[in-house]
């Protein structure tokens, strides 16, 4: 069954990523569609996450821990800055909310397709999931070697609309960093700690 990420509009194409190895570790191509697979199956996960969106004008970070169970919501909860520690923001099929004791607060959108700050790491996965991946190669960031993913409209230029920057673990397969720009301007950066994916084996075993 198909995750419901609320994403950004342009994610929703499959790519078809060319190049077969013949033997040995996989292409950049490769790994790719195989960490697609584990997180199209995938049947939750958990993760730390920092997060840091840019108005222009004003820009705002956070930190929160994301849990996500199949069939069930994606809940982050913020834990920094103090002043909204606590807040918990829900991710369902259609609608993203914040609630605090029982109150709603509505995140103000950073580009025109409505894309929010806690729409930021849903939009990520569903880019791993099914976004049109332009680039897949293999990059050292400092002295960790990531896979690294670009995923765009597939009719569009580089640079131009919404455009998706993903670092994953080669090893792992888990999300490393994020990045979402909007005509060239990066509105939203995601840094990933433990994420931790349970996969359909591992649930069954535990």
């Amino acid at each position: 069954m198909r995750h419901r990420w609320m994403c950004v509009p342009m994610i929703g194409l499959l790519c078809l990523l060319g190049g077969c190895g013949g033997g040995g570790e996989p292409s950049a191509d490769e790994l790719a569609l195989q960490i697609r697979g584990e997180y199209l199956s995938m049947e939750g996960f958990t993760a730390q996450v920092e997060l840091t969106a840019d108005y222009g004008e004003r820009v705002y970070e956070y930190t929160l821990d994301a849990a996500y169970a199949r069939e069930d919501e994606l809940t982050l909860t913020l834990t920094a800055p103090e002043s909204v520690a606590g807040v918990t923001a829900h991710v369902r099929e259609g609608e993203t909310f914040l609630e605090y004791d029982g109150v709603r607060v509505e995140t103000g959108p950073l580009n025109a397709a409505g894309l929010t700050p806690m729409d930021a790491l849903p939009a990520l996965l569903a880019a791993v999931e099914e976004g049109y991946l332009a680039e897949c190669s293999f990059l050292p960031v400092g002295e960790t070697e990531t896979l690294h993913l670009t995923v765009r409209d597939p009719e569009g230029e580089p640079g131009a609309g919404v455009e998706i920057q993903l670092w994953l673990d080669p090893a792992g397969h888990g999300l490393l960093r994020g990045e979402i720009s909007q005509d060239g301007r990066t509105v939203v950066q995601c840094v990933v700690h433990k994420f931790t994916m349970v996969l359909p084996e591992e649930e069954s075993e535990s």
